[in-house]
């Protein structure tokens, strides 16, 4: 829960949509458990749009929410250190 990376994305977070992000550890987090095996030093946060039906036929990606994703990623990797 204490993270640098994770710091910088909340902070971003707040300033970009005036409200605190909800921080959660989820199954969505495969991809960061993953890399965390070959590279246990890494310090990561996954984050992403709104999807519905994942992996199934159908799947939708809500679009609005893929406007702020794209919002959040600049705003956090111009703002990392």
């Amino acid at each position: 829960p204490h993270s640098a990376i994770l710091e910088v994305a909340a902070a971003s977070y707040k300033r970009l949509f005036g409200v605190d992000a909800q921080v959660k550890a989820i199954h969505a987090g495969l991809e960061c458990g993953l890399f965390l095996l070959k590279f246990p030093y890494l310090d990561m946060v996954s984050f992403g749009p709104t999807l519905r039906g994942v992996h199934a036929p159908g799947e939708k990606l809500d679009l609005a929410s893929n406007e702020k994703f794209v919002k959040l990623l600049v705003d956090v990797v111009t703002n990392f250190k």
